[in-house]
């Protein structure tokens, strides 16, 4: 199978940030080149001092970060999406783009998604290591299978989301989740007690991919329902939870309508946002009658709980 491959190249010093920012664009295919700890590296992990002298000439005030996306979706988008963040929290950025064969690659990024905790009550378990045993404090196990839509769990604004979801919810709540991705916290809700959940997303691959590990977790309609489609033209009705997990312009734009969708009481989490974006997003929810009243944090991500005023 055909891939683009999309290489950038950033000071070393941005190779972090720049990271966590490329991660919200394939976050099941980066590789990142960064040479700056080589000799430390080599002895930490491999226990040798005797480097090839290719490596040892790399160049150390630059890192590389490699994105893979399949032949069929245009990397255009993806581009745009990395020039538009680079820009804004002030990474200076190189770009290319190529085409490479890996007809593995799809399955090769597993290695590195492993079980963990998150939350409380909750414990992400890739599908594909389903045998291992559920832990023993009584957390609840999510199976999940992210393919090539978003969202396995393990990125910090999936992280912030989850744990912001888990105190809200109650037997009899209803949870809407906007840009579903993988429906991660659609299932979530659902195993933490939640009566209902509906998820949408514009994005076919990401419907399919939702409706999949529903049902890995045994989920169904009509309690589990994933709609393929634009928000405000495929969703009605109010809300005990709405959840989106995106990014800052689409929650700023947003923002103007999500309150339809609320309960009087009802909480809005919204996730996906960079640390320079976060005083826009707060002006928007403010301006939209959205009254703040929690802030998550974590490596340079945010997440907003929120109210109708």
């Amino acid at each position: 199978m055909d891939w683009t491959e999309i290489t950038i190249s950033v000071k070393a010093q941005d190779i972090d940030r720049a990271g966590d920012i490329a991660n919200m664009v394939v976050p099941y295919g980066i590789y990142i080149e960064d040479y700056r700890t080589l000799e430390e590296d080599a002895l930490k992990i491999a226990r040798i001092d005797l480097i090839d002298q290719d490596l040892l000439d790399k160049d150390r005030s630059r890192g590389l970060i490699h994105i893979y996306i399949p032949k069929e979706q245009a990397p255009a988008e993806a581009i745009a999406f990395l020039t538009e963040r680079f820009e804004a929290e002030g990474i200076q950025h190189e770009i290319v783009t190529s085409r490479c064969r890996n007809e593995d690659w799809e399955n090769n990024w597993k290695e590195f998604f492993k079980p963990f905790p998150v939350g409380e009550r909750l414990f992400i378990l890739p599908a594909w290591e389903s045998s291992i045993s559920a832990p023993a404090d009584g957390r609840r196990v999510l199976l999940i299978e992210p393919g090539l839509a978003f969202g396995n769990g393990s990125h910090e604004t999936t992280k912030l989301c989850l744990q912001a979801l888990e105190p809200h919810i109650r037997p009899s709540c209803q949870v809407l989740d906007i840009g579903c991705g993988s429906g991660i916290l659609s299932i979530a809700a659902l195993l933490l007690g939640a009566d209902k959940a509906l998820g949408v997303d514009i994005d076919a691959l990401a419907v399919k991919t939702a409706k999949e590990n529903g049902k890995l977790n045994d989920l169904h309609p009509p309690r589990y329902t994933i709609l393929e489609g634009d928000l405000l033209d495929k969703v009605s009705g109010k809300y005990d939870i709405l959840v989106a997990n995106i990014v800052a312009d689409a929650i700023i734009t947003l923002s103007t309508d999500v309150g339809r969708f609320l309960k009087p009481d009802g909480i809005l989490i919204v996730s996906g946002i960079i640390d320079i974006r976060a005083g826009e997003v707060l002006q928007a929810l403010e301006g939209a009658d959205l009254r703040v009243i929690k802030e998550h944090h974590e490596n340079g991500w945010h997440c907003f709980e929120a109210k109708i005023k």
